[in-house]
């Protein structure tokens, strides 16, 4: 989601929650990730962390809003929530139950890329929880009672998407926008689906989908914490071994390159809910995946010119000019087949869009013609190495950071490397990088957020 988790939405970690960042310092004597597989296709990642007798516990399948069909957009969301319901030998709501009386919480996120489901308890409860997750891999119940799991939580997500989307001004812009950033691409449709096609799934919908996606051999197991691959590898076998895979998972997926944008457009929201006025523009991208060192320079190089307080547009347009309240710049790295490179800004009082966009342009010309400091980008360098370093500190940072890279083909050194590889990253190759994207010639979409007596107006 970034995806989101299941009590947030499912739209906020799809988008940012996931940020690709690395969880340990390159030097991993003493800790060191280990990898198996089991003979049923399951991948098992196993991140020892012996600082308390704690264990995060992950499953994550490699399905996601981009796997479904025409027409059934909302799909791979509404089966996240149908994964806590009924199955051959959990009742409704036991789930929860037996995870929170174990001293433990449970959660799940859906993204384009991949579903994910976890538990966090002590270590002693480790092979209860999987006994959980190995239950509902395969034997989840699906019927048709009006009453029943899916045609209740289908409603349940519908209220979702009222409540979290259509209900919020700045979410119902992105998802116009993200329509045209990506479309023609898997990626085009919000996660949590178009209303019309979500109120039409179907039980029938769902069992298709469970069987095709949830088996061993489409998901990765990611436990974190205060254990030993040994154990891992013992639990994993007696609860997960068992399962039998389902045949169905194709080896090729619905990835596709995101093509470069052809077009430039406007796109404008209003809603008199609006309070601040907000102006963006997303040009193309890539991702740490796809084009690792092109978008390591962009990541240094949009922290540099639109990254907080402390960067070069913020020290202009904020404090110097006082033009803007707030304004920034990044790129979304995390997604398996590329995402946008975006500038933003919100104006001060009484400063139009218009005002601030053309003085937000003529600053990124100002700084790309004279280049960046060679000061700032090593703070920057520094700062994103050693904020991937810190999130080692949080075991949970650590499972997602590594469980998202994997589900998507990523390899765990790329993770253990990004310290160093961030740190590499010239001046000259991030100047390079930005200057691309802000090139002449570049196709862009503009995004409006506005107050609807000023739209009028």
């Amino acid at each position: 989601m970034t995806t989101g988790w299941r009590r947030f939405g499912a739209l906020g970690a799809g988008l940012a929650g996931l940020a690709m960042v690395a969880a340990a310092e390159t030097d991993t004597a003493g800790w060191a990730p280990a990898q198996f597989t089991l003979d049923n296709g399951m991948d098992v990642l196993v991140l020892p962390d012996h600082r308390a007798p704690v264990v995060t516990h992950m499953v994550w399948y490699k399905v996601g809003a981009m796997d479904e069909a025409p027409g059934k957009s909302g799909l791979a969301h509404l089966f996240e929530h149908v994964m806590f319901k009924q199955t051959d030998d959990i009742a409704d709501g036991e789930f929860d139950r037996i995870v929170t009386r174990s001293g433990g919480r449970s959660n799940a996120g859906t993204s384009w890329d991949y579903t994910v489901y976890y538990e966090q308890v002590a270590k002693p409860h480790l092979s209860r929880m999987m006994a959980l997750e190995a239950e509902r891999m395969t034997d989840l119940i699906i019927d048709e009672d009006p009453q029943g799991s899916f045609i209740t939580e289908r409603d349940v997500v519908k209220e979702e998407r009222r409540q979290t989307l259509e209900s919020s001004p700045s979410r119902v812009l992105q998802e116009k926008v993200f329509a045209e950033v990506f479309k023609g691409h898997p990626y085009e449709i919000s996660i949590i689906g178009r209303m019309e096609e979500v109120s039409a799934l179907t039980p029938q919908d769902g069992m298709a989908f469970y069987r095709t996606f949830y088996s061993p051999e489409n998901a990765v197991l990611v436990v974190a914490g205060d254990v030993t691959p040994d154990e891992v590898r013992a639990l994993a076998q007696q609860h997960y071994g068992p399962k039998v895979p389902s045949g169905l998972v194709s080896e090729t997926r619905n990835w596709q390159t995101l093509p470069p944008l052809d077009r430039t457009l406007d796109v404008e929201h209003t809603d008199p809910k609006v309070r601040q006025p907000v102006w963006s523009r997303y040009y193309d991208g890539t991702s740490l995946f796809l084009d690792r060192e092109t978008a390591l320079a962009l990541e240094v190089g949009l922290e540099v010119l639109g990254g907080g307080s402390t960067s070069l547009l913020s020290r202009r347009l904020v404090e110097d000019q006082k033009l803007a309240i707030s304004v920034g710049s990044t790129v979304y790295s995390f997604l398996r087949d590329g995402g946008p490179s975006l500038i933003y800004a919100s104006p001060s009082p009484g400063v139009s869009l218009d005002t601030l966009e053309a003085a937000v342009m003529a600053e990124i010309a100002a700084i790309l013609e004279e280049g960046f400091d060679e000061a700032d980008v090593r703070r920057v360098r520094n700062s994103l190495a050693a904020s991937a370093i810190y999130q080692r500190d949080s075991q949970m940072s650590m499972a997602r950071t590594f469980g998202a890279w994997v589900t998507i083909g990523g390899d765990v050194q790329d993770i253990l490397d990004y310290p160093d590889d961030v740190r590499a990253v010239t001046a000259e190759r991030a100047l390079a990088a930005v200057r691309d994207v802000f090139r002449p010639d570049a196709h862009f979409i503009q995004a409006r957020l506005l107050p609807e007596t000023e739209a009028m107006e």
